[in-house]
């Protein structure tokens, strides 16, 4: 077994378990120097359960969306407008004023061939830019970190997923994103002996076997730990963010990114998006604290001149079906809308056409976007990375940045 495979097999890697000698610590040291000025970092969350989106980008002038949702539309006095056709949710002011100041593209119809309605196969194709019959076994970000890299100058918290653990999306062939709650717990995992044991068997392994590898790499995991935990303290937000999880992950993030770590990449998820019964209260309340979240977000970093070198992407494994169901909720559905935020974006606003309610594929809705496209864009335009290398294949760049 070549060491590669022998820490993709082993359960050590998972960092949230990892009770790591201080012995290892020395492997690594990272520089505390000043990140460049044009330091360009993406920040993406996750909508998990399948977002309804018409209930999100609501098409208010659209006669086929308050028929076939009679008990469940949003009346059009009250939606958030965006233009003559589309305005957002009532409950979404906060991210209503970041696109009056410009700062949001909305992109409508994102989707991919041949959907898949399963949560877990339509989010592993998002996570890891495959085609609908294709699986792979790594992420387009943790693939991000392999190309730019090549396994040997990327650390863990260069990609930071604000949970406790990993996305398919973080996990490369060579190297993985960190996994964490906050900077202190993680920490503080790394200070236990349980592995004192490893201390007195180090010096028996040979650099090129797999054992010495998985030392180096838990190494490269406290070192990270530490360099986290050292920096988060430079900066502690005193934004008010809502008690929620995302508003915890966005503070999170917001005092890494203010702090100066040099993470390229952070991911948050929210959970709660599945409505099939009783759906307003429930996507009303989730979509107030993602855009409050969000709002408080961009005023943490606007105050420290990190805004305009940020990209945040919004997304959700598919939207749900026109039709309203029998419970007052919606079932899976397709093609969704995707929200991309920053400060300098070339074109903001509603980027292209609404939904085409009287053109569905059994009851849903239509791609006209490839995801990738979004992802490719993201790559080559604000991360200044080789795509085609990531993604597998070339996918035409959107001009929203």
């Amino acid at each position: 077994m070549d060491r590669r495979k022998f820490l993709q097999k082993s359960a050590l890697t998972s960092v949230g378990s990892l009770m790591v000698p201080a012995f290892l610590k020395a492997w690594e040291q990272y520089p505390l120097a000043a990140l460049a000025a044009d330091f360009r970092r993406l920040v993406i969350i996750q909508f998990s359960g399948g977002n309804d989106g018409l209930n999100t980008v609501v098409p208010y002038r659209n006669d086929v969306y308050y028929k076939e949702r009679p008990r469940l539309a949003i009346e059009a006095g009250k939606v958030l407008n965006l233009s003559d056709e589309l305005g957002l949710n009532p409950q979404m002011l906060g991210l209503k004023k970041l696109y009056d100041e410009g700062f949001v593209s909305v992109l409508n119809n994102v989707g991919y061939p041949n959907p898949d309605r399963s949560h877990f196969r339509s989010m592993d194709i998002w996570h890891t830019a495959s085609n609908s019959d294709e699986y792979l076994s790594t992420g387009w970000l943790g693939r991000y970190l392999d190309a730019n890299c090549e396994g040997s100058c990327a650390s863990a918290h260069h990609l930071i997923e604000v949970d406790d653990m990993l996305s398919l999306a973080s996990k490369g062939e060579y190297v993985k994103g960190l996994a964490l709650q906050n900077p202190d717990k993680l920490q503080k995992s790394t200070q236990g002996r349980g592995l004192q044991l490893l201390k007195q068997q180090a010096e028996d392994y040979h650099e090129e076997e797999p054992a010495a590898y998985l030392y180096k790499t838990l190494a490269e995991t406290v070192s990270s730990a530490e360099y986290l935990y050292e920096k988060s303290k430079v900066y502690r937000s005193k934004e008010t963010y809502p008690n929620h999880a995302l508003g915890r992950q966005l503070k999170t993030i917001a005092e890494l990114i203010n702090s100066g770590v040099d993470s390229r990449v952070y991911y948050a998820s929210v959970s709660g998006f599945d409505t099939h019964v009783n759906q307003k209260p429930a996507q009303d309340r989730l979509l107030g604290f993602y855009s409050n979240s969000l709002e408080a977000f961009v005023k943490d970093l606007k105050k420290n001149q990190q805004f305009n070198n940020t990209l945040i992407l919004t997304f959700s494994e598919f939207g749900r079906r026109v039709k309203q169901n029998a419970s007052n909720g919606t079932d899976h559905g397709t093609a969704n809308n995707v929200f991309i935020i920053g400060g300098k974006l070339a074109q903001a606003g509603v980027y292209n056409e609404g939904p085409n309610l009287q053109d569905l594929d059994n009851g849903d809705l239509k791609y006209s976007l490839d995801f990738r496209k979004v992802y490719a864009t993201l790559l080559e335009g604000h991360l200044k990375a080789d795509s085609q290398k990531i993604l597998g294949r070339k996918f035409d760049t959107l001009k929203f940045i």
